[in-house]
């Protein structure tokens, strides 16, 4: 038995489990282990001192079982939970109850981490005992190192280490675990998403399409508050900046709560813009406003500037093309209290930059003095046009030029899939405005929206030249 047992470590492991049992663990291994009456249940104890000599398989090492369900959940496209189900051989430690808390703090490292695992589990033997389960990986060929059997030495555990057939089910397996299980090999698996609220936002790829309700439910079952997963399936629209969208799996209820910057926020999520990865972006430009600035927010959609600078006393002028944003930001000033504080609009940004932005500056850019500290700020949030609406600001006003710090500053923002993007988004910039920004503007770059494609901000004062025509004497 044991030349044959010697003999078993040049076979692949795949060659002796059988379809029934569906483990792991060679059935080599376990007629030897039955033959000797080393079983006594589940699990089999194999001593310290002999174990270094036994035989090892590949999956004793790389264990890839343990991250992996069932093999045949590949192709699936309708949920079978019970079909990931698998059985692998880990190491286990016999440890008297009394002291299972005190080992799992000491050997907290190598004890086995599992999406909902139970790391100790009953004893079949011994009711007076327990097994904990160890991790395969940190317990190379299931043999102690000397730190694990120096912990064992002074709580008095005997160091046995035992291989336990753990059953690991589909509450086992991470989210990307299960996808690229099914998903066919070689493909992208999509484990991430955009949350907003109760809502998951998906972009799957054209071959991730086949699975999409089962990506769905599979994001439901493990990311707790989610109860609604979405895909888009059309572009942005450039007018309205919302898109259509499939709902994938759970409640069709679109309709969600978001908090960004302690700042809560209602939207209709199929009909309005969000998007939760410009949170720092917000909280960027409303740092650079003070208590008595001016803010006018050309594409403000359901307020993630507006409403924060309101609240930090500022006056804000809030416009939205959408009928659903404007919707949207009228009843989350009134959510947050600012009401008084945002002048709401629903106009087209030329407009609205030609009318109220225009009236305002008229009035109260005269009436500034050199100490007075009020800034003028013009946030224009559209990246796909923004750009082309800095034409506005030429001669937008008339007659001499106010003191070069009352010139309003514009945060534009753009996307530029040039190889220096900065200098891209300032070269349109100045073509719109008809002058050089040169040593007038900055840059900042908001994120990578895509591959070669960056979100860019170009900030900077209007040159009185350009903001102001000169009337006829």
């Amino acid at each position: 038995l044991w030349r044959f047992g010697y003999s078993a470590r040049l076979l692949k492991p795949n060659h002796f489990r059988t379809a029934a049992s569906n483990t792991s663990f060679p059935a080599v291994w376990m007629l030897l282990a039955q033959y000797s009456g080393r079983i006594p249940g589940p699990f089999v104890v194999v001593k310290k001192n002999t174990f270094s000599t036994m035989p090892e398989t590949v999956e004793d090492k790389a264990n890839p079982e343990l991250c992996s369900p069932h093999p045949g959940v590949r192709g699936m496209t309708l949920l079978d939970r019970e079909a990931f189900k698998r059985t692998v051989v880990v190491p286990a430690l016999k440890v008297k109850k009394e002291i299972v808390n005190s080992l799992l703090k000491s050997l907290k490292q190598s004890v086995l981490q599992r999406p909902g695992l139970k790391r100790v589990v009953e004893d079949p033997e011994d009711e007076e005992s327990r097994l904990v389960i160890l991790d395969p990986r940190k317990i190379p060929e299931f043999s102690l190192g000397e730190s694990e059997q120096q912990v064992l030495r002074q709580l008095s555990v005997h160091p046995e280490v035992s291989r336990y057939n753990l059953e690991l089910t589909y509450e086992n397996f991470k989210s990307e675990e299960i996808l690229r299980a099914v998903l066919p090999e070689g493909q992208d698996v999509t484990s991430g998403f955009s949350r907003v609220g109760h809502i998951a936002h998906l972009n799957l790829r054209d071959h991730q399409l086949p699975y999409r309700h089962l990506i769905g439910q599979v994001i439901i079952d493990k990311n707790p508050g989610i109860t609604c997963v979405v895909n888009k399936t059309n572009i942005i629209d450039s007018t309205y900046r919302n898109f259509q969208m499939e709902v994938l799996a759970g409640e069709n209820n679109l309709v969600t709560k978001v908090k960004e910057n302690n700042i809560a926020y209602e939207l209709d999520f199929s009909k309005v813009y969000w998007n939760p990865r410009l949170s720092t972006e917000h909280g960027r430009i409303v740092e650079l406003l003070k208590p008595g600035d001016v803010l006018f927010d050309v594409f403000a959609g359901i307020g993630p500037f507006a409403i924060p600078a309101a609240k930090k006393k500022c006056c804000v002028f809030a416009n939205d093309l959408n009928p659903e944003s404007y919707h949207w930001l009228l009843h989350n000033c009134k959510l947050n209290k600012v009401d008084t504080k945002v002048k709401v609009f629903n106009m087209d940004g030329r407009d609205f930059l030609r009318g109220p932005v225009r009236e305002e500056l008229s009035k109260e850019l005269p009436l500034l003095k050199e100490e007075q500290k009020t800034a003028f700020h013009i946030v224009m949030n559209l990246p796909a046009l923004a750009v082309e609406f800095l034409d506005v600001f030429r001669h937008l006003l008339v007659g001499d030029p106010c003191s070069t710090a009352g010139l309003p500053t514009v945060h534009c923002y753009g996307f530029s899939k040039h190889n220096n993007p900065a200098k891209d988004i300032q070269e349109r910039a100045e073509a719109s405005l008809g002058t050089s920004l040169d040593g007038r503007c900055s840059t900042f770059q908001v994120r990578n929206v895509a591959p070669n494609k960056e979100m860019v901000c170009i900030t900077f004062q209007i040159p009185a030249d350009v903001l102001y025509k000169r009337p006829c004497p």
